[in-house]
């Protein structure tokens, strides 16, 4: 697979047009030795991408000639959000790289009980900035040309009051020891409703969620779902779903 390069602006020029890449797409280019003539591909992440070929190549900038845009996809045919109650140390970067990788639409951090990770102010907005960073490259990385949207930090009251204003018609799939129903069975049995609407899954910190936290999830709808009879660390528990959802659904 060619070079791939995420551009923070839209991709709306026209073919033949010359385009001067941002300085932090330039170095990249330097770092992997590129020359005038290399062929690239650029994309905004609003869907679709661009063939374009180096023209010039400098020290810290480059320029591209852009070729004609292509509607090219490969997003699931349906909408996965992923609700991670944060993780310490590089646990969160690890599984929301991962996640990307596995197709998620979007992901909702939630600061929970047993979060290790307190993220509150400007430290928050910092680490908020730093995973949309990662989920971008990510999709340069796997060939996705749409990126995920990561939402601003929530706590778990305020995650709670959300769904209470905004009620849902996507299902919330709680993983959790609790869970008695396995989650492919479930989710075999719904494929219609999830490909139309869309499933979100929840998932816990080290130590998972709190009991009164599910308890709180689970009254406004949650569906405490199982894996199997192992514990799951958090960083593994959403990817290990996300597997079995497109293995259930036919994606894999």
């Amino acid at each position: 697979m060619m070079p791939r390069f995420f551009i923070d602006a839209p991709l709306t020029l026209p073919a033949g047009t010359v385009f001067a890449v941002p300085a932090t797409v330039a170095q990249h280019i330097q770092v992997l030795r590129l020359r005038p003539g290399d062929t690239v591909t650029l994309f905004d992440g609003n869907g679709g991408e661009t063939p374009a070929v180096l023209h010039e190549v400098g020290k810290r900038s480059a320029s591209v000639t852009l070729g004609a845009h292509l509607a090219r996809e490969s997003e699931p045919p349906y909408r996965i959000t992923l609700i991670q109650g944060i993780a310490g140390g590089d646990k969160m970067d690890w599984l929301l790289e991962k996640a990307v990788e596995l197709g998620i639409a979007a992901c909702q951090p939630v600061q929970t009980e047993r979060s290790v990770v307190r993220l509150q102010g400007d430290r928050a907005a910092r680490r908020e900035a730093h995973w949309l960073a990662l989920a971008r490259a990510a999709c340069e990385q796997c060939g996705r040309n749409r990126v995920p949207e990561i939402h601003p930090i929530l706590s778990w009251r305020e995650w709670i009051a959300s769904q209470s204003i905004t009620p849902t018609t996507v299902p919330t799939l709680l993983l959790s020891p609790r869970g008695e129903t396995r989650l492919s069975t479930w989710v075999d049995a719904r494929q219609t409703e999830i490909r139309a609407h869309g499933v979100r899954l929840l998932i816990g910190p080290e130590g998972g969620l709190s009991p009164d936290e599910e308890e709180r999830a689970i009254a406004l709808g949650a569906i405490p779902l199982t894996l199997g009879p192992r514990v799951l660390r958090t960083e593994t528990a959403g990817l290990a779903a996300l597997a079995a959802l497109h293995a259930t659904l036919g994606e894999f």
